[in-house]
């Protein structure tokens, strides 16, 4: 059988469409029972608090590579026979290491953590405090609520450290949520990070529109982009947020079938 004729009896005669497989990350056993009680406590603490998400700080990092990526499973070529075209990218590409914390009506960043050469260094736990110290709380303090904000930060070795802990503890005192923190931050949950669901996504598609040809332009783009972002959209952000806890709730931890099946 032809592939236009099973095209035709899928599309036209049983009325069938094409989806996409979806991707999530992977739950352990465990990690549903964490979700959902994480999950309750910030409902919670909104119901609580109308202004709870006006004063939570979400943050994290992320690689930007110079080269891009291609997904190779979003490109086909059609021809009468195959070009056997290849797409080259270095094994160790040339790359950014950037982090940003964001508010629903503000940002603090790019920090591009970098030598004095402006080489890309491994994010450790000292880099990490210098970071804060240096860079953040200075960023953090143009905020008045500064005092009544919460900061989130994933479960990351650098972030976790004890001296990690002990220079958020000492921006946020009892308002950290986090592995060891006041609200537990439930592991492999990038689908409730407002950095992850929306932020890193949203800025990735903005600064490769074009290729960028050196790392300086590479990090010009990104903070030309993060410095772009409407203060609407950042509401937006934190309003799909208040919507996924409330999924995740309805899933009992698991993952949000009303968010990836949407559409």
């Amino acid at each position: 059988m032809s592939r236009e004729c099973v095209h035709r009896i899928l599309h036209v005669d049983l009325k069938f469409r094409p989806y996409k497989l979806q991707i999530v990350q992977e739950l352990k056993e465990n990690d549903h029972q964490l979700r959902l009680e994480f999950c309750q406590q910030i409902t919670t603490n909104i119901n609580e608090d109308n202004e709870f998400l006006d004063e939570l700080w979400m943050s994290d990092e992320a690689h930007f590579h110079l080269t891009g990526y291609v997904n190779k499973q979003n490109y086909h070529y059609w021809a009468d026979s195959n070009p056997k075209q290849v797409h080259e990218r270095p094994l160790h590409s040339s790359k950014v290491t950037v982090w940003r914390a964001v508010l629903s009506h503000g940002v603090i960043g790019p920090y591009f953590f970098e030598n004095e050469e402006r080489i890309t260094m491994t994010v450790t736990s000292d880099r990490y405090v210098e970071m804060l110290q240096s860079f953040a709380a200075p960023a953090m303090n143009s905020f008045p609520q500064l005092h009544e904000a919460w900061f989130q930060q994933d479960g990351a070795t650098s972030h976790t450290a004890r001296q990690s802990m002990a220079a958020v503890r000492e921006l946020f005192s009892n308002r950290v949520i986090s592995r060891f923190g006041d609200i537990p931050w439930p592991p492999r949950s990038p689908d409730l990070s407002v950095c992850d669901f929306f932020l890193w996504g949203y800025l990735k598609n903005q600064v490769y529109t074009t290729r960028p040809r050196t790392l300086d332009e590479l990090k010009q783009r990104i903070q030309d982009e993060i410095r772009g972002i409407p203060a609407e959209m950042l509401q937006q952000a934190m309003g799909n947020l208040n919507g996924r806890l409330k999924e995740c709730i309805c899933t009992g931890g698991r993952h949000l079938q009303g968010v990836i099946f949407r559409h």
